[in-house]
């Protein structure tokens, strides 16, 4: 019997990167395997500990959908080098997208599929972003590199596509650092006022407003999601994004930026 799952799982099968390279062979034959593991309802039942058990098909069924988008940079030299390091199984890496320098976007991975480039972290409650995220690399060395206008438009263009497509909800557009503040800072210096204004992720409001006298920033920081275990990190991350500052220390002119990303998360 085919039911809706698996013929969705089939349609995983489809890649955006023709040809009959190693990667894409390998990259056919996991989907195959994916598509096995979801019909093998015989050996998921066996382990189940009841012996009063049976299978019984359902016709109310998706595809498990991603709800949140993680940005990354490649920190590497090129789109074509960063291809080349997700093609080796070896490095346990990939991303479901990577956008060039150029405007070049190569996606590597479907959006329905479990993609390995959060790593660990955590995001309000949730320590598995890879199992919820769609993952973004943008082409840059995460240290002397600008962020080309050409580079930044192609992505909002993607990110146009992925919101609609997944019903994204706005706040959970991130950066590898906000869910990995103990790990990462990426991406370095990244134009995250520019995305906010085209509706991807927060940004604080113009006109500040002076926190009240009994103002948490740490108890804000979780409340807006941060992994506050190690506190210093936390706020470094909170600046990277918001601030576009690269230290640990929360000054008086931070707490009004904080507070205003703080309000918009209750």
């Amino acid at each position: 019997m085919r039911y809706t799952y698996l013929i969705a799982l089939a349609w995983l099968g489809t890649s955006c990167i023709s040809g009959k390279s190693p990667a894409e062979k390998t990259y056919k034959k996991k989907v195959k395997a994916l598509q096995e593991q979801v019909s093998d309802k015989k050996s998921q039942l066996q382990a189940l500990p009841w012996q009063d058990k049976m299978w019984a098909a359902t016709t109310n069924l998706s595809i498990r959908k991603p709800n949140y988008v993680l940005i990354h940079h490649t920190a590497q030299n090129s789109t074509e080098q960063t291809i080349r390091t997700f093609q080796l199984e070896r490095t346990a890496v990939s991303s479901h997208y990577v956008v060039g320098r150029d405007g070049k976007v190569v996606q590597m991975v479907n959006d329905y599929v479990r993609a390995h480039h959060a790593g660990l972290g955590k995001w309000g409650n949730d320590t598995d972003l890879n199992s919820s995220s769609i993952g973004i690399e943008m082409d840059n060395n995460g240290t002397t590199d600008p962020w080309p206008e050409v580079q930044i438009q192609a992505l909002i263009e993607l990110l146009k596509v992925l919101k609609e497509r997944h019903k994204i909800p706005q706040k959970n557009f991130l950066g590898h650092a906000d869910y990995a503040p103990n790990r990462k800072i990426d991406p370095y210096k990244f134009p995250w006022k520019q995305l906010a204004k085209e509706g991807f992720g927060c940004w604080y409001e113009e006109d500040l407003e002076t926190p009240p006298g009994n103002f948490d920033p740490l108890l804000a920081l979780r409340v807006i999601g941060y992994d506050i275990s190690n506190p210093q990190n936390a706020i470094r991350a909170f600046k990277l994004h918001y601030i576009q500052d690269d230290n640990s220390e929360l000054k008086d002119s931070d707490l009004p930026i904080l507070y205003s990303i703080f309000k918009q998360y209750l």
